[in-house]
C-alpha cells in the first residue's frame, strides 16, 4: 500500500471519528435540552430577588387589583386549574407554566404530540396552572398578559389550540412581545373562531389578571423551584432526567390498564 493511500485512509478514519463525536454531542444536547433550559428559568429567580426588593412599593402591578374572575370550566382549589382531557382519565398531569419561559416551550415541543394523543384517547387529564415567573425575573408583563389571553381562550373553549399557538410563537425570553395585547389578538387569528369581539374585550380588559396573580401566588406558596413544574399523579417527573415522552406514555397507559 502506498504512503498516499495510507494517509487517505487515515484521514477518512479521522473524519469519521470526528463526525461520530459530533453526533454524540448532538444527542447529548438533545437529551439535556429540557432539563438544561429549565435551569435558565430557575436561576433567574435568585437574580431577581434584589431587583424585586428594590422595586417594591415603587409601582403597583396591574395584576391582582381587580376581582378574581376564573375562566370558564376552571377546576381545582380556588378554580386555578384549566383542565384539558376527560375527568374520567386515571392519570392527571399537573403543569405549572409560564408562556415566556423557554424551558416551558422546550417541554411543550418535545411532549406535545404525546400529550395530545393521551388526552384525546381519554387516558390523561392535564391541569394547567399559569404563572408569571419571567415577569418577576426580567420585568415586563408578557407572562401575565399571555396567561390572561389564554384564560380568555378557555372562556371560548379554545384553550388548548391557543396555548399551543403561544408556544409556537414564543419570543425570546428577554423580548416582552406578549405584553402587547395586539400581538396576542393577532395570534388568536391562528385559532379558528377565537378572534371575536368577546375575546378582544377579555384580552384588552385584563378580565382574568387577578386570577393569574392568584395562580402565581399558589405557585410560590407551593415551594416549586421553577417552570415548568410537571407532576404526574402528584409526583414530580420533570426532575427525572430519564423521563421521555415514550416513558411518560408507558406510565400513563399502564395506569389506564390497571
Amino acid at each position: 500500500m502506498s504512503e498516499k493511500n495510507r494517509d487517505g485512509k487515515r484521514s477518512a478514519r479521522e473524519r469519521l471519528a470526528v463526525e461520530r463525536e459530533k453526533q454524540k454531542s448532538a444527542e447529548k444536547r438533545r437529551r439535556a435540552l429540557i432539563v438544561g433550559v429549565s435551569v435558565v428559568c430557575v436561576l433567574g429567580v435568585a437574580a431577581a430577588i434584589g431587583v424585586l426588593a428594590a422595586n417594591a412599593g415603587k409601582k403597583k402591578s396591574s395584576a391582582g387589583t381587580g376581582p378574581v374572575v376564573a375562566p370558564s370550566g376552571a377546576q381545582g382549589k380556588d378554580s386555578l386549574a384549566i383542565p384539558v382531557g376527560k375527568d374520567s382519565a386515571k392519570s392527571t398531569l399537573t403543569i405549572w407554566e409560564d408562556f415566556r419561559c423557554p424551558a416551558c416551550q422546550a417541554f411543550e415541543t418535545a411532549y406535545r404530540p404525546t400529550l395530545h394523543e393521551l388526552t384525546d384517547a381519554g387516558k390523561l387529564r392535564i391541569d394547567y396552572h399559569l404563572v408569571t415567573l419571567i415577569d418577576g425575573n426580567l420585568g415586563g408583563s408578557g407572562s401575565l398578559r399571555a396567561a390572561n389571553a389564554a384564560a380568555c381562550a378557555q372562556d371560548a373553549g379554545k384553550f388548548r389550540d391557543y396555548h399551543d399557538v403561544l408556544y409556537e410563537n414564543q419570543p425570546k425570553e428577554t423580548d416582552d412581545a406578549f405584553a402587547g395585547n395586539a400581538k396576542l389578538i393577532e395570534l388568536a387569528g391562528k385559532v379558528n373562531g377565537l378572534d371575536t369581539p368577546t375575546f378582544r374585550k377579555c384580552v384588552d380588559g385584563g378580565t382574568h389578571n387577578s386570577w393569574v396573580a392568584k395562580s402565581n401566588q399558589a405557585f410560590q406558596a407551593g415551594g416549586y423551584s421553577g417552570t415548568p413544574t410537571v407532576l404526574l399523579n402528584g409526583k414530580n417527573i420533570y426532575q427525572d432526567q430519564t423521563m421521555t415522552p415514550a416513558k411518560l406514555k408507558q406510565l400513563v397507559e399502564a395506569a389506564d390498564k390497571g
